[in-house]
Protein backbone atom coordinates (compact mmCIF):
# COMPACT_ATOMS: atom_id res chain seq x y z
CA UNK A 1 0.00 0.00 0.00
CA UNK A 2 2.98 2.24 1.01
CA UNK A 3 4.51 1.59 -2.44
CA UNK A 4 1.31 2.24 -4.22
CA UNK A 5 0.58 5.39 -2.54
CA UNK A 6 4.35 6.23 -3.24
CA UNK A 7 3.85 5.63 -7.04
CA UNK A 8 0.72 8.13 -6.60
CA UNK A 9 2.95 10.78 -5.41
CA UNK A 10 5.28 10.66 -7.41
CA UNK A 11 3.19 10.54 -10.66
CA UNK A 12 1.15 13.84 -9.67
CA UNK A 13 4.86 15.26 -8.54
CA UNK A 14 5.91 15.14 -11.99
CA UNK A 15 2.61 15.91 -13.80
CA UNK A 16 2.46 19.40 -12.19
CA UNK A 17 5.83 20.16 -12.52
CA UNK A 18 5.93 19.64 -16.33
CA UNK A 19 3.21 22.12 -16.33
CA UNK A 20 4.47 24.21 -13.45
CA UNK A 21 5.43 26.88 -16.25
CA UNK A 22 2.28 26.54 -18.29
CA UNK A 23 -0.19 29.57 -16.89
CA UNK A 24 -3.85 29.84 -17.60
CA UNK A 25 -5.30 33.21 -18.09
CA UNK A 26 -7.92 34.54 -15.69
CA UNK A 27 -11.27 34.25 -17.23
CA UNK A 28 -14.06 37.47 -16.47
CA UNK A 29 -17.09 36.30 -14.79
CA UNK A 30 -19.13 35.33 -18.18
CA UNK A 31 -16.35 33.74 -19.67
CA UNK A 32 -15.80 29.81 -20.50
CA UNK A 33 -20.15 29.77 -20.04
CA UNK A 34 -22.27 27.22 -21.72
CA UNK A 35 -25.60 26.19 -22.35
CA UNK A 36 -27.00 22.80 -23.75
CA UNK A 37 -30.25 20.63 -23.69
CA UNK A 38 -30.29 17.03 -23.00
CA UNK A 39 -33.20 13.75 -23.04
CA UNK A 40 -32.51 10.28 -21.90
CA UNK A 41 -34.10 7.26 -20.24
CA UNK A 42 -33.83 5.67 -16.83
CA UNK A 43 -34.48 2.55 -15.36
CA UNK A 44 -34.21 1.09 -11.67
CA UNK A 45 -30.96 0.43 -10.82
CA UNK A 46 -31.90 -3.47 -8.98
CA UNK A 47 -33.20 -4.21 -12.65
CA UNK A 48 -36.13 -5.71 -11.48
CA UNK A 49 -38.53 -4.13 -13.61
CA UNK A 50 -36.56 -2.52 -16.16
CA UNK A 51 -39.99 -1.39 -18.84
CA UNK A 52 -41.15 0.86 -18.62
CA UNK A 53 -38.31 3.00 -19.43
CA UNK A 54 -38.41 6.52 -17.44
CA UNK A 55 -38.13 9.30 -20.24
CA UNK A 56 -36.25 12.88 -18.68
CA UNK A 57 -35.71 15.81 -20.62
CA UNK A 58 -33.83 19.00 -19.28
CA UNK A 59 -31.89 22.06 -19.71
CA UNK A 60 -28.45 22.61 -18.16
CA UNK A 61 -26.16 25.90 -17.61
CA UNK A 62 -22.69 25.48 -16.35
CA UNK A 63 -19.09 27.51 -15.77
CA UNK A 64 -15.53 26.07 -16.57
CA UNK A 65 -13.80 27.57 -13.55
CA UNK A 66 -10.46 26.69 -14.55
CA UNK A 67 -10.05 23.58 -17.58
CA UNK A 68 -10.09 21.09 -14.90
CA UNK A 69 -13.03 22.22 -12.40
CA UNK A 70 -16.57 23.63 -12.97
CA UNK A 71 -20.10 23.53 -12.29
CA UNK A 72 -23.67 23.36 -13.60
CA UNK A 73 -27.14 24.43 -12.84
CA UNK A 74 -29.42 21.02 -14.35
CA UNK A 75 -32.86 21.13 -14.58
CA UNK A 76 -35.05 17.73 -15.38
CA UNK A 77 -38.40 16.71 -16.02
CA UNK A 78 -39.47 12.96 -15.51
CA UNK A 79 -42.06 11.06 -17.07
CA UNK A 80 -43.29 7.38 -16.31
CA UNK A 81 -43.27 5.99 -12.81
CA UNK A 82 -41.34 2.92 -12.70
CA UNK A 83 -40.04 2.41 -9.33
CA UNK A 84 -38.61 6.13 -9.03
CA UNK A 85 -41.93 8.51 -8.77
CA UNK A 86 -45.11 8.09 -7.04
CA UNK A 87 -48.21 7.00 -8.99
CA UNK A 88 -49.75 10.09 -10.69
CA UNK A 89 -52.45 10.54 -13.50
CA UNK A 90 -50.77 13.69 -14.69
CA UNK A 91 -48.74 14.24 -17.64
CA UNK A 92 -45.10 15.07 -15.55
CA UNK A 93 -44.67 12.98 -12.80
CA UNK A 94 -41.55 15.08 -11.28
CA UNK A 95 -39.34 17.59 -11.97
CA UNK A 96 -35.54 17.70 -10.13
CA UNK A 97 -33.41 20.64 -9.90
CA UNK A 98 -29.55 20.32 -8.90
CA UNK A 99 -26.09 21.62 -8.61
CA UNK A 100 -23.14 19.50 -10.36
CA UNK A 101 -19.07 19.64 -9.99
CA UNK A 102 -18.11 19.04 -13.06
CA UNK A 103 -14.12 17.55 -13.51
CA UNK A 104 -12.46 17.33 -16.37
CA UNK A 105 -10.47 13.88 -16.24
CA UNK A 106 -8.55 14.28 -19.39
CA UNK A 107 -7.28 17.75 -18.69
CA UNK A 108 -6.46 16.48 -15.11
CA UNK A 109 -4.20 13.41 -16.26
CA UNK A 110 -3.16 14.61 -19.53
CA UNK A 111 -2.71 18.56 -18.96
CA UNK A 112 -4.73 21.57 -21.27
CA UNK A 113 -2.67 21.92 -24.28
CA UNK A 114 -4.18 25.69 -25.15
CA UNK A 115 -7.51 24.47 -27.08
CA UNK A 116 -9.96 20.91 -25.94
CA UNK A 117 -9.60 17.43 -27.15
CA UNK A 118 -12.00 16.19 -30.04
CA UNK A 119 -12.67 13.41 -27.02
CA UNK A 120 -12.74 14.09 -23.29
CA UNK A 121 -14.09 12.42 -20.18
CA UNK A 122 -15.70 14.16 -17.53
CA UNK A 123 -16.77 13.17 -14.05
CA UNK A 124 -20.48 14.61 -12.93
CA UNK A 125 -21.72 14.52 -9.48
CA UNK A 126 -24.36 16.70 -7.59
CA UNK A 127 -26.87 17.11 -5.66
CA UNK A 128 -30.51 17.86 -6.72
CA UNK A 129 -34.10 18.61 -5.01
CA UNK A 130 -36.73 16.42 -6.86
CA UNK A 131 -40.24 17.42 -6.16
CA UNK A 132 -43.42 15.31 -6.80
CA UNK A 133 -45.94 16.77 -8.97
CA UNK A 134 -48.91 14.56 -7.44
CA UNK A 135 -48.21 15.74 -3.74
CA UNK A 136 -46.09 18.30 -1.92
CA UNK A 137 -43.75 15.48 -1.23
CA UNK A 138 -39.99 16.34 -2.01
CA UNK A 139 -36.78 14.11 -2.20
CA UNK A 140 -32.86 14.77 -2.17
CA UNK A 141 -31.46 12.97 -5.07
CA UNK A 142 -27.45 13.06 -6.11
CA UNK A 143 -25.89 11.86 -9.18
CA UNK A 144 -22.99 10.37 -10.10
CA UNK A 145 -22.02 9.94 -13.41
CA UNK A 146 -19.17 10.35 -16.28
CA UNK A 147 -19.73 12.60 -19.33
CA UNK A 148 -18.09 11.02 -22.77
CA UNK A 149 -17.72 14.28 -24.60
CA UNK A 150 -17.11 15.09 -28.34
CA UNK A 151 -16.21 18.46 -28.85
CA UNK A 152 -16.70 19.69 -32.82
CA UNK A 153 -15.98 22.51 -34.58
CA UNK A 154 -13.07 24.42 -35.65
CA UNK A 155 -13.74 26.56 -32.84
CA UNK A 156 -14.83 23.71 -30.83
CA UNK A 157 -17.99 25.56 -30.18
CA UNK A 158 -20.17 22.38 -29.86
CA UNK A 159 -20.06 19.74 -27.51
CA UNK A 160 -22.45 16.23 -27.90
CA UNK A 161 -22.60 14.07 -24.60
CA UNK A 162 -23.33 11.04 -23.72
CA UNK A 163 -23.52 10.43 -19.79
CA UNK A 164 -24.18 7.30 -18.59
CA UNK A 165 -25.12 8.27 -14.72
CA UNK A 166 -26.73 6.82 -11.54
CA UNK A 167 -29.93 9.13 -9.53
CA UNK A 168 -29.88 8.12 -5.68
CA UNK A 169 -32.63 8.82 -3.97
CA UNK A 170 -30.98 9.58 -0.48
CA UNK A 171 -34.13 10.49 1.27
CA UNK A 172 -37.15 7.96 -0.68
CA UNK A 173 -36.91 5.54 1.71
CA UNK A 174 -40.16 4.76 4.38
CA UNK A 175 -38.17 6.56 7.49
CA UNK A 176 -36.68 9.18 5.22
CA UNK A 177 -33.11 8.35 6.69
CA UNK A 178 -30.28 9.51 4.32
CA UNK A 179 -28.90 6.16 2.26
CA UNK A 180 -27.29 5.36 -1.09
CA UNK A 181 -29.85 2.66 -1.46
CA UNK A 182 -29.69 0.70 -5.66
CA UNK A 183 -33.69 -0.18 -4.55
CA UNK A 184 -34.06 3.53 -4.46
CA UNK A 185 -31.52 4.37 -7.70
CA UNK A 186 -31.61 5.38 -11.37
CA UNK A 187 -30.07 4.05 -13.68
CA UNK A 188 -29.60 6.00 -16.85
CA UNK A 189 -28.14 6.80 -20.01
CA UNK A 190 -28.59 10.63 -21.67
CA UNK A 191 -27.18 12.33 -24.66
CA UNK A 192 -26.97 16.31 -24.43
CA UNK A 193 -25.95 19.31 -26.93
CA UNK A 194 -23.94 21.87 -25.32
CA UNK A 195 -23.19 25.45 -26.81
CA UNK A 196 -20.45 27.27 -25.56
CA UNK A 197 -20.55 31.15 -25.74
CA UNK A 198 -17.63 32.90 -27.18
CA UNK A 199 -15.25 34.44 -24.48
CA UNK A 200 -13.73 38.02 -24.03
CA UNK A 201 -10.30 36.44 -25.51
CA UNK A 202 -11.60 35.93 -28.78
CA UNK A 203 -11.86 32.08 -28.59
CA UNK A 204 -14.64 29.79 -26.85
CA UNK A 205 -12.34 28.01 -24.26
CA UNK A 206 -9.46 29.22 -21.61
CA UNK A 207 -6.04 30.59 -23.39
CA UNK A 208 -2.43 28.95 -21.83
CA UNK A 209 0.58 30.96 -22.12
CA UNK A 210 4.25 28.98 -21.99
CA UNK A 211 5.70 31.35 -19.53
CA UNK A 212 8.85 29.30 -19.69
CA UNK A 213 8.82 29.25 -23.37
CA UNK A 214 8.32 33.35 -23.20
CA UNK A 215 11.63 33.34 -20.85
CA UNK A 216 13.47 31.45 -23.82
CA UNK A 217 12.01 33.10 -26.33
CA UNK A 218 12.96 36.89 -24.85
CA UNK A 219 16.40 35.71 -23.75
CA UNK A 220 17.37 33.89 -27.39
CA UNK A 221 15.97 37.34 -29.22
CA UNK A 222 18.11 39.26 -26.83
CA UNK A 223 20.87 36.94 -27.78
CA UNK A 224 20.33 37.84 -31.64
CA UNK A 225 20.47 41.49 -31.12
CA UNK A 226 23.06 41.42 -29.25
CA UNK A 227 24.75 39.56 -32.46
CA UNK A 228 23.49 42.33 -34.50
CA UNK A 229 26.38 45.32 -35.71
CA UNK A 230 25.52 48.58 -34.77
CA UNK A 231 23.91 50.85 -37.79
CA UNK A 232 26.60 53.93 -37.81
CA UNK A 233 24.70 57.15 -39.93
CA UNK A 234 26.93 59.49 -41.67
CA UNK A 235 25.99 63.08 -41.84
CA UNK A 236 27.64 64.09 -45.60
CA UNK A 237 28.58 67.34 -45.50
CA UNK A 238 29.85 69.09 -48.81
CA UNK A 239 31.82 71.67 -47.49
CA UNK A 240 33.77 69.85 -44.74
CA UNK A 241 34.90 66.45 -43.54
CA UNK A 242 32.44 63.84 -41.64
CA UNK A 243 32.52 65.19 -37.58
CA UNK A 244 34.74 62.37 -35.82
CA UNK A 245 32.05 61.53 -33.63
CA UNK A 246 29.03 60.03 -35.71
CA UNK A 247 25.35 59.17 -34.50
CA UNK A 248 25.12 55.72 -33.67
CA UNK A 249 21.59 54.37 -33.40
CA UNK A 250 20.93 51.28 -31.69
CA UNK A 251 18.39 48.48 -33.27
CA UNK A 252 14.29 49.22 -31.85
CA UNK A 253 12.15 45.74 -31.69
CA UNK A 254 9.05 45.04 -29.70
CA UNK A 255 8.33 40.97 -29.49
CA UNK A 256 4.63 40.24 -29.20
CA UNK A 257 3.37 36.48 -28.24
CA UNK A 258 0.59 34.12 -29.70
CA UNK A 259 -0.81 30.99 -27.80
CA UNK A 260 -0.66 27.75 -29.38
CA UNK A 261 -1.93 27.15 -32.32
CA UNK A 262 -3.21 30.76 -32.57
CA UNK A 263 -2.90 33.54 -35.11
CA UNK A 264 -4.95 36.24 -33.16
CA UNK A 265 -3.34 39.18 -31.09
CA UNK A 266 -4.40 38.98 -27.13
CA UNK A 267 -4.79 42.39 -25.43
CA UNK A 268 -1.58 42.03 -24.25
CA UNK A 269 0.58 41.71 -27.45
CA UNK A 270 -2.11 44.87 -28.55
CA UNK A 271 -0.91 46.97 -25.68
CA UNK A 272 2.91 45.82 -27.04
CA UNK A 273 2.27 47.11 -30.52
CA UNK A 274 0.26 49.99 -29.32
CA UNK A 275 3.87 51.69 -27.72
CA UNK A 276 5.27 51.96 -31.08
CA UNK A 277 4.89 55.05 -32.86
CA UNK A 278 2.11 54.99 -35.70
CA UNK A 279 3.85 57.15 -38.20
CA UNK A 280 7.19 54.56 -37.83
CA UNK A 281 8.03 52.20 -40.95
CA UNK A 282 8.62 48.78 -39.43
CA UNK A 283 9.42 45.27 -40.71
CA UNK A 284 7.49 42.06 -39.38
CA UNK A 285 9.15 38.48 -39.12
CA UNK A 286 7.50 35.84 -37.10
CA UNK A 287 8.00 32.46 -36.44
CA UNK A 288 5.80 29.63 -34.97
CA UNK A 289 6.71 26.43 -32.69
CA UNK A 290 7.68 22.89 -33.67
CA UNK A 291 4.75 21.01 -33.41
CA UNK A 292 3.36 20.73 -36.61
CA UNK A 293 4.18 20.23 -40.06
CA UNK A 294 6.67 22.41 -42.25
CA UNK A 295 4.07 23.77 -44.24
CA UNK A 296 1.95 24.54 -41.29
CA UNK A 297 4.08 26.17 -39.58
CA UNK A 298 5.02 28.56 -42.82
CA UNK A 299 1.38 29.27 -42.89
CA UNK A 300 0.58 29.80 -39.17
CA UNK A 301 3.83 31.96 -39.13
CA UNK A 302 2.84 33.79 -41.77
CA UNK A 303 -0.66 34.56 -40.62
CA UNK A 304 0.66 36.11 -37.15
CA UNK A 305 2.68 38.56 -39.46
CA UNK A 306 -0.18 39.78 -41.15
CA UNK A 307 -2.00 40.18 -38.34
CA UNK A 308 0.81 42.11 -36.85
CA UNK A 309 0.95 44.30 -40.08
CA UNK A 310 -3.16 44.83 -40.18
CA UNK A 311 -3.18 46.02 -37.28
CA UNK A 312 -0.54 48.30 -37.08
CA UNK A 313 -1.78 49.42 -40.70
CA UNK A 314 -4.94 50.44 -39.03
CA UNK A 315 -2.69 52.54 -36.57
CA UNK A 316 -1.33 54.57 -39.26
CA UNK A 317 2.08 52.72 -39.37
CA UNK A 318 3.85 52.20 -42.76
CA UNK A 319 5.05 48.35 -43.30
CA UNK A 320 7.66 47.59 -45.43
CA UNK A 321 7.96 43.72 -44.86
CA UNK A 322 5.45 40.88 -43.23
CA UNK A 323 6.89 37.75 -43.54
CA UNK A 324 6.22 34.15 -41.68
CA UNK A 325 9.13 32.36 -41.18
CA UNK A 326 8.32 28.77 -39.87
CA UNK A 327 10.45 27.67 -37.03
CA UNK A 328 13.62 28.93 -36.66
CA UNK A 329 16.92 28.50 -35.08
CA UNK A 330 15.95 25.16 -33.79
CA UNK A 331 13.40 26.60 -31.17
CA UNK A 332 10.52 24.85 -30.06
CA UNK A 333 9.41 27.80 -28.17
CA UNK A 334 8.56 30.31 -31.18
CA UNK A 335 5.03 31.34 -30.76
CA UNK A 336 6.31 35.17 -31.36
CA UNK A 337 6.23 38.08 -33.76
CA UNK A 338 9.25 40.71 -33.98
CA UNK A 339 8.90 43.83 -34.96
CA UNK A 340 11.78 46.11 -35.75
CA UNK A 341 11.96 50.00 -37.08
CA UNK A 342 13.33 50.23 -40.34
Amino acid sequence: MKKFILMLAIMFATMFTANAQIATENSKLFDNTYVGVEAGVTTPLDFNSVFPLNTVVGIKLGKELTPVFGFELEGQTFFNENNFTPWTNTFVKGTNVGLNGVTNLSNLFGGYKGTPRFFEVKANVGLSWLHYWNTSANDMLAKTGIDLAFNIGKTKAHTITITPAVYWNLTGSADHKMSFNKHRAQLGVFASYVYHFKTSNGTRHFKTYDVGAMIGEIDRLNEELAKKPTEVVVEKVVTKAVPATAAVATVNATTVFFAFNSDELDDRAKAELDKLGENGIYCIDAYASSEGSTEYNVALSQRRADAVKAYLEGRGAKIESAVGHGVQFGTTTGRVAVVTVK
